[in-house]
């Protein structure tokens, strides 16, 4: 009994190690490189996670504001 428990538990692990392999591939290319818009779709959202938790659009929309000024818009 037990020695089935094992098998299932190495199946379980090899069906998850697939999964995460799988997905790190997703829009790579031919020569091992990700898309740069893929790059982009990844990181944004955790950079505005970021910029959220830690106060960073207020200094986004201060500059932002600051360069509009200087543009005379």
């Amino acid at each position: 009994m037990a020695h089935m428990a094992q098998r299932a538990t190495a199946r379980a692990q090899e069906r998850v190690s697939y999964l995460v392999a799988t997905v790190a591939t997703i829009g790579t290319r031919p020569s091992g490189q990700r898309h740069p818009l893929v790059a982009a779709a990844i990181v944004l959202p955790v950079a505005l996670l970021l910029a959220v938790v830690f106060g960073g659009v207020d200094a986004v929309v201060t500059k932002a504001s600051s360069v509009a000024g200087m543009l005379g818009r």
